[in-house]
């Protein structure tokens, strides 16, 4: 009945002369699938209105908003990828029954974007390197503000800046990029964060991130964002970036992947084993599944074509996950275009699967010989421009009706602060900060002292540290009121910018009153909370850190809370408190890396390196290619082929031989003479390439082009360096063939 009103409607407003509106909905089959039982699956969104999607968001009247990678490995060879043609897209459903009919362009001619957000009224997205945020009017862009000029430089698309994800605590996180943003008194904040993962990023209800990269399925941090790292001279390595379950994955077909060939990679049945390009994590917090779901970890593996459901076990200091049903898996395919990259929760509690839907997931930095044959004689090569946004629902569990947050006033807003969908209070919470609407603190405060499953409180608390309505009364107030230890941890957190004399006693008598409750998690984050306040005051709150590290003295992460409160004060604590050992050994640790100004490396690094195959990769491209082909396979009277050559296959000493003294021909290349009219030229007295350089430049040929990749190390291609041709200095192939360049 819908949508016939729908179709009547656009008849008469054709025939008007309005501008006809084009109805595009897919029709595609989903025989090639299987979901969990209980759950549907339903494909809302298809290639004609978007296409390679990876990241998106939802709007306030509960639209979707598609980043789309278009250019990103337009071929078996990767080239053309830094063509501007990268679009951030609005998928509608006009006729309102469930799927998108309609997109427009909202920005286009971007290289490579790969994450975006919709924050603070607009924008945030990525072009090139470039972190951008641009406001929106009537769904066109407005201002432009550059927020990071090398938010993504360096590296590849495969290991760039990704993520930009607003979480509980109003800061923006990322996955592969060591910086977190925020929006504050109109000017964009940077600052230093813990690195985590590779591609995508979630959060559970109390505000801890979860991540993962290509060959580790899941991983997270046992405490919260920026907590544990105040201490720039001492690195975590127990409360951050730990794998939390195994890398088993239970395809049901046989799949192609990068390293196929390698043993243990798969089974007999050429089914893969463990994940290999492990992304877009979600850690679920919507409304539309059932409880038992309820913070459940999804994660896509698009190599298997197949995305995993693991249940987390949150204790105090760790976590663990096992996946849900043994032996299966929560989506699987057998249509080997399904790519999912990116999971989401909406405005309607469901579950939406960002699938890029493509042949070729892997870039040509890490793209394998073996890999590359199998796309080309599988045909996946030509999976181009498509893509898909499927939607998980269950059957039997009713699904809420996302909120009209366009109406919405204040009052509504700190409503749907107890809404079931983690969605709906996330935007709720955003929506208030903007709002700036001061005569709801009262209720805010309330909040805080409420117990629900939803995490009420800590959004009311964020809300009132957004809006500047908090002061040490206030959290003190709360800190004592609440049932909740999870939300006095963020208290104490929040009580630091307080740390100043004239709040010592009142503090103190907090302190007390906390340790009494003989909870770990209270007593954890004083553990980390502390160090502001004995640098106010030593003798009230070091002797409290020294009761803690004793009675945890068996836990590692909460050793580490202790050394992340003592920055600077480490020698003094060792001389009063007496430390058990394993604080001591973090303590000294710290001591030396100050000695010797070695810092946490996230307090260094500015933007993301290039890694050694990508390097090689640019190398290649621009010193020889010109003569071998970008796709390796040679030129006609120029140079021979380096797929299949025994030169690629063989010595590596006697490759970075040839890179570096150049040769002459004629020369046999896989049974084949070639006759070259021109020396290949040496590298050896060209001093813009290094040692590592020529490494570089072998390792990519190896990934792309061996039968099985060697390496070679750069005090090894000095030795080649030092290496003399008889006669004119270049080689030929019968110095090729006599000497053993293995033994030089």
């Amino acid at each position: 009945m819908a949508y016939s009103l729908f179709v009547f409607l656009l008849t008469v407003c054709t025939f008007l002369g309005f501008k006809k509106i084009e109805i595009f909905e897919p029709n595609i089959s989903l025989d090639d699938y299987t979901i969990e039982e209980g759950f549907d699956l339903k494909i809302i969104a298809s290639e004609n209105h978007i296409k390679a999607p990876v990241a998106l968001d939802f709007d306030n009247k509960g639209r979707m908003w598609v980043t789309q990678l278009i250019g990103y490995m337009p071929n078996l060879e990767g080239i053309g990828e830094e063509e501007p043609v990268g679009k951030i897209s609005i998928l509608e459903d006009l006729d309102k029954d469930g799927v998108v009919d309609n997109s427009k362009v909202f920005l286009d001619k971007l290289v490579l974007p790969r994450a975006m957000a919709l924050v603070y009224g607009g924008l945030l997205y990525v072009d090139g390197p470039k972190l951008w945020f641009v406001e929106i009017k009537n769904d066109k862009p407005g201002k432009k503000m550059l927020v990071d000029p090398i938010y993504a430089e360096g590296g590849n698309v495969e290991h760039a800046s990704n993520g930009l994800m607003m979480n509980i605590d109003n800061w923006i996180y990322n996955a592969d990029y060591n910086f977190r943003y925020r929006l504050q008194n109109g000017k964009w904040l940077k600052e230093p964060t813990s690195r985590r993962g590779q591609w995508g990023i979630t959060k559970d209800n109390f505000g801890r991130l979860y991540y993962n990269n290509n060959s580790t399925q899941l991983q997270s941090d046992f405490v919260l964002p920026n907590r544990i790292i105040k201490n720039k001279y001492f690195r975590p390595k127990s409360a951050e970036n730990q794998r939390i379950t195994d890398n088993r994955v239970y395809p049901i077909h046989a799949t192609a992947v990068n390293r196929g060939y390698t043993k243990g990679t798969l089974d007999e049945n050429g089914f893969l084993k463990e994940v290999t390009a492990s992304c877009g994590p979600l850690v679920n917090r919507g409304s539309a599944f059932p409880l038992s779901y309820n913070q459940n970890a999804f994660v896509c593996v698009p190599e298997a074509n197949l995305i995993t459901r693991s249940v987390l076990d949150i204790k105090n200091t760790k976590i663990s996950a096992k996946k849900a049903i043994a032996g299966k898996e929560f989506i699987a395919s057998k249509d080997e275009g399904f790519r999912p990259v990116n999971l989401y929760n909406g405005p309607d509690g469901a579950m939406y699967i960002v699938d890029m839907h493509r042949g070729i997931i892997q870039h040509k930095a890490y793209i394998t010989q073996y890999l590359t044959e199998l796309l080309a004689k599988k045909k996946l090569d030509t999976l181009q421009n498509a893509g898909r946004i499927l939607k998980v629902t269950h059957k039997t569990t009713k699904r809420l009706e996302m909120p009209d947050f366009v109406k919405a006033n204040s009052k509504d807003l700190v409503n749907l602060l107890s809404h079931p969908n983690g969605w709906v209070r996330d935007r709720a919470q955003h929506l208030l900060i903007l709002k700036k609407d001061l005569t709801v603190v009262k209720e805010l405060r309330n909040l805080t002292k409420i117990n629900n499953e939803f995490a009420t409180e800590i959004h009311a608390l964020y809300v009132l540290e957004g809006l500047n309505a908090l002061s040490f009364n206030v959290l003190d107030e709360i800190a004592k009121k609440s049932k909740q230890p999870e939300t006095v941890a963020h208290v104490l957190g929040l009580l630091e910018k307080y740390a100043l004399e004239v709040n010592v006693i009142k503090f103190k008598t907090l302190v007390a009153f906390l340790q009494t409750q003989n909870n770990d998690i209270i007593d954890l984050y004083l553990a980390m909370s502390l160090g502001s306040w004995v640098n106010v005051s030593e003798n009230n709150f070091m002797p409290t850190l020294s009761i803690i590290e004793k009675k945890y003295s068996a836990d590692n992460v909460f050793q580490e809370a202790v050394t992340n409160s003592l920055y600077g004060k480490e020698s003094i604590f060792i001389t009063k408190m007496t430390p058990n050992d394993n604080l001591k050994s973090n303590l000294n640790l710290a001591i030396g890396n100050r000695q010797k100004k070695e810092l946490n490396p996230i307090f260094v690094k500015t933007k993301n390196e290039v890694d050694t195959r990508t390097k090689g990769l640019q190398l290649f491209r621009s010193i020889c290619a010109t003569c071998h082909g970008a796709d390796g396979n040679g030129i006609e009277n120029l140079a021979p082929p380096l797929k299949g050559s025994e030169y690629i296959d063989g010595s590596m000493n006697r490759l970075a031989a040839i890179i570096l003294h150049g040769i002459s021909g004629p020369m046999h290349v896989g049974g084949k003479r070639y006759e070259l009219n021109n020396e290949m030229p040496a590298l050896l007295n060209n001093t813009s390439v290094s040692d590592q350089d020529i490494v570089n430049i072998i390792a990519f040929t190896q990934n792309a082009y061996a039968k099985e990749p060697k390496r070679i190390t750069a005090a090894e291609v000095k030795k080649m360096r030092a290496f003399k041709p008889e006669g004119s200095g270049v080689l030929n192939e019968k110095l090729l063939l006599e000497t053993d360049f293995d033994k030089q």
